[in-house]
């Protein structure tokens, strides 16, 4: 059984969609592709497919990941093509590869996050930043299933900072520029409960009083193993595409040692 590790986005007005509406559309584009997909036993067998910390609904996406299991080998590249080609604009496979090492969850530690505030000055945003990296706790609250929830969002966050707009992925954003606009871009570990970047912003509000006056345009920008020294967030599929490389370097090396 080959295993597949695939990242996608989710990009302009398909941020909206939820992950189970983005299921359902990477279900068809596997029938439409005719991927010989592995299935689970039972009485309602279901393509083997795992799905690793998807982002919120209504937030844009750069690196989401899952793994696909199959019947019979195909090349991965070949395979992200035909997928992303039945796969709506804006829901696009971008990269794949062939796993060849365990735990690629266990992979997703941290995300980088870029907060859009239309309306907000940069120097209000820096204020509001500098005032939350100062504090030791910032207590937020979070309505779930068995009612408020309230929890600590400072320290999950590993760096905030205020970007200047020329630096940024704009498009990514979709948010027009003919007005202040401040850029934030966080790094936050990935903790039980979850800090989401509404919980950064609600955190804002708590300790700077910032109140974006319309709601803001969030990207993920990366996801992957936090680097603790450098405090900066690393491929999670580099280990499978060195791996990958590993054979065919030693295979070269014989080759040159070989006897003629």
């Amino acid at each position: 059984m080959q295993r597949i590790r695939l990242r996608y986005t989710k990009r302009g007005r398909l941020r909206f969609t939820s992950h189970r509406d983005f299921q359902r559309a990477f279900e068809r584009a596997l029938r439409r592709a005719e991927v010989p997909m592995a299935y689970s036993a039972g009485f309602t067998p279901h393509p083997k497919v795992s799905y690793a910390n998807a982002a919120p609904t209504g937030t844009g996406s750069e690196a989401e990941y899952l793994e696909i299991a199959l019947t019979a080998p195909r090349d991965p590249e070949q395979l992200r093509v035909l997928l992303d080609e039945a796969m709506p604009t804006g829901l696009d496979i971008v990269e794949a590869v062939e796993a060849r090492t365990s735990g690629l969850a266990d992979r997703l530690t941290a995300s980088v996050w870029e907060l859009r505030l239309d309306g907000v000055a940069p120097e209000e945003a820096r204020r509001a930043a500098d005032a939350f990296e100062r504090a030791e706790t910032v207590e937020v609250q979070r309505l779930a299933k068995n009612g408020v929830r309230t929890f600590d969002a400072r320290s999950a966050v590993v760096r905030l900072e205020v970007r200047d707009l020329p630096e940024t992925h704009g498009s990514q954003a979709d948010r027009p520029t003919d007005q202040p606009c401040a850029i934030l871009r966080l790094v936050v570990r990935h903790v039980t409960p979850a800090v989401r970047p509404d919980d950064v912003l609600s955190g804002l509000r708590a300790v700077a009083d910032l109140a974006p006056p319309v709601p803001a345009a969030v990207t993920r920008l990366a996801q992957g193993l936090l680097d603790e020294e450098t405090g900066t967030v690393t491929d999670p599929l580099a280990p499978d595409r060195e791996a990958a490389e590993a054979p065919s370097t030693a295979e070269e090396t014989a080759a040159a040692t070989a006897p003629v």
